[in-house]
């Protein structure tokens, strides 16, 4: 945001005032990734900037954690336990991401199709149960959904480890897909339906193409909360069920090594890339309902 020539001199004050604020503000924000990055990369076994890296010298650098993740034990020191649950733990995130988004997304989207419309009884209720995962914390959400799926023989299960997560991320594609409805006008599905369409054939020629963006929005931010998610997989995932944060939980409690700074790593430059195309999504369909021209 520029400032203005003939802005006075309290309005420049006021102006680089809020500019250093806010630096500080996001400044704060990032900066426990300053520190784990760098030391994710350390040649050595603990969490401490070393005087060979606090120096820049390459003998402080080193790729060894990145490769005990995959399971490469090569370079292991004696003190670091190396095994494939890294690897293991990342495969099951991504399976369960990937089933529980796309649960997320189905019903999600049909939801937001029923709630938009204006003659939906009780609409602002149902819409306020959809959301209520986000408002309830997870440390009260995740008792509730153990005992419900105790009852159903679902705990220590992919299965109900896939129907928990999609319960989790139904509230952000609810959100997108509904924010995307608002804008669009249903007059085209009025005209697709007087021209012998039906409702199926409308949803995916007419509609569908126009709340994409929405819909993809929402898919990715309910595959971030599947992915990043511990706290319902210490309750209801088993042994097998062990995905990567819950290994990033077990290695806080019994062996603290920049490993661990490792897949964290990898975890902050998968969000950067998927709340990238969250933006680029927002803005394509900002364009597309001509709320921008950016």
């Amino acid at each position: 945001m520029a400032i203005h020539a003939y802005s006075t001199v309290p309005q420049r004050a006021w102006h680089y005032f809020y500019l250093a604020f806010c630096g500080f503000v996001f400044f704060f924000l990032v900066a426990p990734l300053v520190a784990v990055i760098p030391l994710s990369f350390s040649s050595g076994a603990f969490l401490i900037f070393t005087e060979q890296m606090l120096s820049l010298d390459p003998e402080g650098f080193s790729l060894r954690w990145y490769k005990i993740l995959i399971g490469d034990c090569s370079d292991a020191i004696v003190t670091t336990v190396c095994s494939d649950k890294w690897v293991r733990g990342a495969k099951n995130s991504f399976i369960v991401a990937i089933f529980a988004t796309l649960l997320a997304t189905t019903l999600g989207t049909l939801a937001a199709q029923a709630i938009s419309k204006p003659y939906m009884p009780f609409g602002k209720l149902i819409m306020a149960m959809m959301i209520s995962p986000l408002i309830v914390p997870l440390i009260i959400t995740a008792p509730a959904i153990f005992i419900w799926y105790a009852k159903l023989n679902l705990v220590s299960t992919f299965t109900g480890l896939i129907f928990a997560h999609t319960v989790l991320g139904i509230p952000f594609v609810v959100i997108t897909v509904t924010s995307t409805l608002v804008g669009f006008d249903q007059s085209l599905m009025r005209a697709a339906s007087g021209l012998g369409g039906g409702p199926v054939y409308n949803f995916f020629k007419v509609q569908m193409p126009l709340i994409l963006p929405g819909m993809i929005s929402g898919a990715l931010f309910a595959f971030i909360t599947s992915f990043d998610e511990v706290v319902v997989v210490l309750f209801i995932g088993g042994p097998e069920q062990l995905t990567l944060p819950r290994q990033m939980w077990a290695g806080i409690r019994q062996e603290i090594s920049p490993t661990i700074l490792s897949a964290a790593t990898i975890l902050v430059l998968l969000s950067i890339v998927l709340l990238t195309t969250v933006e680029l999504l927002r803005r394509r369909s900002d364009r597309i309902r001509g709320v921008t021209g950016r």
